[in-house]
């Protein structure tokens, strides 16, 4: 996939949940606005416009740019992390497929123990 592509196909799938998730957590921070203490009111006005920064400058606005410029160098890998696990997304072969135990070869079920009585729960007035 061409790094346009990508791009375009990760503002698209994602654009809907990072915009709900941004009006929620200002909305919720927009509370603290209302709240008695300084430090409460400084704090909500804070995170909310961190929030809305986040949402719309860096996720909409840089991150995309970023990575188009970048291109194929999104995906570099150092020489230096070549010692890391390499995981593939899609498989490469056919899986293989589990074997069944036949019921002669399963082992003999355990005993099923009685079930413990319930326990009794004391009061104060006991004591």
């Amino acid at each position: 996939m061409k790094t346009e592509d990508a791009v375009a196909h990760g503002i698209k799938a994602t654009a809907g949940v990072v915009t709900s998730a941004a009006i929620v957590t200002v909305a919720v921070f927009a509370i603290f606005v209302n709240l008695g203490w300084l430090d409460f009111k400084m704090m909500g006005v804070g995170l909310a416009a961190a929030i809305l920064i986040d949402a719309t400058i860096i996720r909409a606005v840089l991150l995309p740019a970023t990575m188009k410029l970048l291109g194929d160098w999104n995906s570099y890998l150092p020489k230096w992390l070549e010692l890391l696990p390499r995981v593939a997304t899609e498989p490469t072969s056919a899986p293989t497929p589990i074997p069944t135990a036949s019921p002669s070869s399963r082992p003999a079920a355990r005993p099923i123990r009685p079930a413990r009585p319930a326990p009794r729960h004391f009061s104060l007035h006991e004591y």
